[in-house]
């Protein structure tokens, strides 16, 4: 397959628009004739809107490859054939595949200006079939959701041209997440299959790994991440994509089941290492204040695996590892002195308020009035297990259920604290 390389393309469509702007000017006025008759046997060539719209798309596809020169060059590009496009003569638009070039090119970033003069120029332009796909189109990109909603929902992208059909389902996706997620994931799920390798493919993947998340289809979500590191990690996008994917993962509760953290765990194996870690961290903190223990645990170790020679990630990994085991019986004193080992210099301010937070709850839980000592350390069987089942009385089980409401307690008290945390957090940001 050849590639296209974005200033060569911008440079085809500046000829076509600035041949005979450049002509005039340049030529010596003693040429003039020879001109003439230079055009006379050979007439000027312009390039049809469907001509212009495929350089775009060409230029926007190096886009999702990582190419800088095509996402600089493409401002040019639209410059220019915003003017192309305006000054050609309406008896052009009269052509359907025009007319579906003009809204190709508006959703692709073009001038909104060309859908309103193809609306004004009346039905010999726009027909009534038409019309929803011209006038939704415009509204969409005016900001106007409800009157995009209601002129494109309808529309079968399957009846248009590829290009086209998958630019409609992109739009109607975005239109419809919010009332049905479901649909949307199909519509993106057509995008993708439709126009493979493009700039659209990219955008289309890009929001359904987050509609995935959302609607808490989780596999189908680390799948499509997987696929978007793999394929398109050096698009201009990508950047917003890692950011996106760092808040998705925040909401996931990984310790529910072990597939689903063996998954997470494959598909960060497609980022570099450093950025792996830092996602485990934030992902790992988020836990903690969510209350998800063990999965705050598994994915700080993950990041304690990646912190070698960064005393700050490391100290980050094991704060979140040790807050996460307090309200464990097992393991709180363990966890205890591993907070208590932690140099604070190492951490940023909002994690000292944490590892505050935390050392003062475990100190409260294993000092609170009827907490079973279980929960301060881990008693040696007095015991063996037949007798200890043989002298089991009434008064063992109010006992074990004394245990149960001061850890319940104990837990309770740790969530009020992390969502303090959480607000003060978000006050300061």
């Amino acid at each position: 397959m050849v590639k296209v390389r974005p200033l060569a393309a911008l440079g085809l469509i500046l000829l076509f628009a600035a041949d005979a702007a450049a002509n005039e000017s340049s030529r010596p006025a003693h040429a003039a004739e020879n001109h003439v008759v230079e055009q006379e046997a050979r007439p000027l060539s312009v390039p049809s809107p469907l001509q212009m719209v495929r350089t775009l798309h060409l230029m926007q596809d190096q886009i999702a490859t990582g190419s800088t020169e095509a996402h600089i060059g493409q401002r040019g590009l639209l410059g220019v054939l915003d003017t192309r496009f305006m000054e050609l003569a309406p008896e052009v638009w009269q052509s359907g595949k025009n007319v579906y070039a003009a809204v190709s090119f508006v959703l692709s970033g073009g001038n909104p200006g060309l859908l309103r003069k193809l609306l004004d120029l009346g039905s010999s332009v726009v027909t009534e079939n038409d019309r929803p796909l011209v006038e939704g189109a415009l509204a969409y990109v005016e900001g106007r959701e409800e009157a995009a909603y209601n002129a494109l929902v309808s529309l079968d992208p399957r009846t248009f041209p590829p290009t086209m059909s998958a630019q409609l389902a992109l739009v109607q996706s975005a239109l419809v997440v919010r009332k049905d997620p479901a649909k949307s994931d199909e519509l993106l799920d057509f995008v993708r299959l439709q126009v493979p390798g493009t700039l659209l493919e990219e955008a289309a993947l890009r929001r359904q790994v987050f509609v995935a998340s959302q609607t808490d289809r989780i596999e189908k979500f680390q799948s499509l991440a997987t696929g978007y590191l793999r394929r398109f990690r050096h698009s201009i996008y990508a950047g917003n994509f890692r950011q996106r994917l760092a808040s998705a993962s925040t909401r996931i509760d990984f310790g529910q089941d072990k597939s689903r953290f063996d998954g997470f765990v494959t598909m960060m194996q497609e980022l570099e290492p450093e950025a792996r870690r830092d996602l485990y961290l934030l992902a790992a903190r988020a836990s903690v204040e969510q209350g998800f223990t063990k999965s705050a645990r598994l994915l700080s170790e993950q990041a304690q695996k990646l912190a070698e020679g960064d005393p700050v990630s490391a100290s980050r990994a094991k704060l979140y590892r040790a807050a996460s085991m307090i309200t464990s019986p097992e393991e709180i004193k363990a966890a205890a002195e591993d907070l208590r080992q932690i140099d604070r210099s190492h951490l940023p301010a909002s994690d000292v308020t944490l590892l505050d937070s935390a050392i003062a709850m475990a100190g409260h839980i294993q000092t609170m009035p009827g907490t079973p000592k279980a929960l301060a350390e881990k008693p040696k069987p007095l015991l063996t297990k037949a007798a200890a089942e043989k002298t089991a009385d009434t008064s063992t089980q109010a006992q074990g259920l004394e245990q149960l409401q001061a850890l319940s307690k104990a837990r309770d008290a740790l969530s009020r604290v992390d969502r303090l945390i959480k607000n003060q957090a978000s006050v300061t940001q």
